[in-house]
């Protein structure tokens, strides 16, 4: 019994060690924003890719690691992501993805984001729980505070609890922002992507959870995909973006 106690106690120190980010002493960036706009303006949604080129295991470390610095409301991370480098399992999601195909077939790496479900995100859940607890380890009064905020937020000023569509369709805007991090990530280091709705929705997830099991379809749900890996082809045209004037307001 003692045991097993020292084994638990050891186990959660070492998640919270892993959990923890230093962010207190780090530095001000002192990066020019003209190298800010060129990644920018790199990046692409690109639709053939060049199937004889990898992305390596560093850079693609560092892109998950930009995947885990994300925020997310409440910093309460309701996010998974699948990196889907089996073949057998790419081509059977390809009749459900039209907007992935040719990156399914070529791409070097192809990521599935999830978002959590209803169940995961009310307060109190083991999944929140675990967040609260293992990963803030916020104390008694700091725990009861976010509860009290949450709960309002949840059930007053954005009404996501409402409906299991409502909660998913939160959980779904958080892993939106992760993807945006992966997204700048890539195109920092030289890679390309192309983030993709391009698919059926139950189809894919019928696939994934179901026939594979990569994830508890109770608990979880598809929300948005990414394709990375390298362009085999030249853009086809500069970017057209609405002048600032048009999506600005200052007052």
């Amino acid at each position: 019994m003692k045991s097993s106690e020292h084994d638990k106690r050891k186990g959660t120190r070492d998640m919270n060690e892993k959990a923890i980010i230093e962010t207190v002493k780090v530095a001000q960036p002192k990066l020019r924003r003209e190298d800010l706009l060129h990644v920018l303006k790199y990046r692409y949604a690109t639709k053939a890719w060049d199937r004889d080129k990898k992305i390596s295991d560093e850079d693609m470390q560092t892109i998950l690691e930009a995947a885990r610095l994300a925020p997310t409301s409440f910093g309460f991370e309701p996010w998974k992501i699948i990196v889907l480098q089996d073949p057998e399992i790419r081509q059977a999601i390809r009749p459900y993805a039209w907007g992935a195909d040719a990156a399914l077939q070529d791409a070097s790496h192809f990521l599935v984001f999830l978002a959590r479900k209803k169940a995961d995100i009310t307060f109190g859940s083991p999944y929140l729980e675990h967040i609260t607890h293992d990963i803030m380890e916020l104390p008694e009064q700091a725990y009861n505070m976010f509860e009290k905020a949450y709960t309002g937020f949840c059930r007053d000023q954005h009404k996501i609890l409402e409906s299991d569509r409502a909660a998913f369709d939160w959980s779904a805007k958080q892993a939106y922002i992760v993807m945006a991090n992966v997204l700048f990530a890539a195109a920092y280091l030289g890679i390309d992507s192309c983030p993709v709705e391009g698919f059926t929705k139950d189809k894919i997830e019928t696939v994934l959870a179901n026939t594979y099991h990569l994830y508890d379809s109770e608990h979880f749900g598809v929300a948005c995909m990414t394709a990375l890996g390298y362009r085999g082809e030249v853009p086809h045209r500069d970017k057209r973006r609405r002048p600032l004037e048009e999506s600005i307001i200052w007052k």
